[in-house]
């Protein structure tokens, strides 16, 4: 037996799967998964309204203009690009709020009052940094990535797991941003983010057996770009997002054929709490090496 492969399809058992019914759990291709409010139906779920919770006129398609339309498969993402575009906005006309929210170990030239930093117990610098950009340029091309890349995977994972990829691959990025580089440098962005669903996307790709090439020419393409002279761009964000992404993506696409859907749970939203875990351990060395130096 072959324990390395995805699940088949219940409908189609030689096409191997990483999604489940949000409902009844079974594993569903593309061809038959349907989009609901949380992830994915079968096309059985939908029709009979099955399980508990929502009734079956919950499951009904919605029409617009006498044509039915699924949920919005990429929901997620677009509520990302808009809150990015927001703050993007609210620093163009109040600068010094990125002083406030920009990832930043501790700043000792502080006029006026105590150091700032996340050594200093502004623990939120590590997530509201990665929705901070610089320039129109670096905000443009964060969001078309995270649009291209976090669009599709959005609809393979469903909106919980996909939103834990995110903001846990910003996390990591972060971390590794703070344990890296020099206590008093800024950084921000939300690439570390886009880079983790870039490593889930591989991970999907390899487990569902899909064509690699061109997804691993964009992921050089991405790397080197990472490694420029001159552009500036915060490599720890990068590589700490790209792990973090590829550990998340192995835990919620782990091959358990024969499991339970309780043991598949187990693993998939154990790998999160272990990553997390892992980020806030390495948050916590660099805090007491920082604390250390007052």
């Amino acid at each position: 037996m072959d324990t390395d492969r995805l699940p088949g399809c219940y409908r189609h058992p030689d096409r191997d799967t990483g999604i489940s019914c949000t409902r009844c759990e079974r594993p569903i291709c593309p061809e038959c998964m349907i989009s609901a409010s949380v992830g994915f139906q079968c096309p059985e779920c939908v029709r009979e309204g099955s399980g508990t919770g929502h009734g079956p006129a919950a499951n009904v398609p919605r029409t617009v203009a006498g044509g039915v339309v699924a949920a919005d498969p990429y929901l997620v993402t677009k509520i990302l690009i808009g809150i990015n575009v927001a703050v993007f906005l609210a620093v163009w006309v109040f600068p010094r709020l990125a002083i406030h929210l920009e990832l930043l170990g501790r700043y000792w030239e502080q006029v006026g009052g105590p150091p700032e930093g996340v050594s200093t117990g502004e623990y939120y610098r590590l997530m509201t940094s990665a929705f901070l950009h610089t320039a129109p340029w670096h905000i443009l091309g964060n969001m078309l990535a995270l649009w291209y890349i976090g669009g599709p995977l959005e609809q393979a994972l469903g909106r919980a797991r996909y939103l834990t990829v995110y903001l846990l691959s910003a996390l990591g990025g972060s971390a590794l941003v703070y344990l890296l580089t020099p206590m008093n440098v800024a950084t921000l962005g939300a690439s570390g983010a886009v880079f983790g669903l870039l490593g889930a996307t591989v991970v999907l790709a390899r487990r569902m057996r899909y064509e690699m090439r061109p997804l691993i020419t964009m992921a050089v393409f991405m790397l080197v770009l990472t490694f420029v002279p001159g552009l500036n761009v915060s490599w720890q964000a990068h590589i700490g997002g790209l792990v973090t992404g590829v550990l998340i993506g192995l835990g919620l696409l782990w091959p358990m054929t024969g499991h339970s859907a309780r043991s598949r749970k187990l693993v998939q939203w154990g790998t999160c709490v272990a990553v997390f875990l892992l980020a806030a351990a390495v948050i916590g060395v660099r805090t007491a090496e920082l604390s250390a130096l007052t």
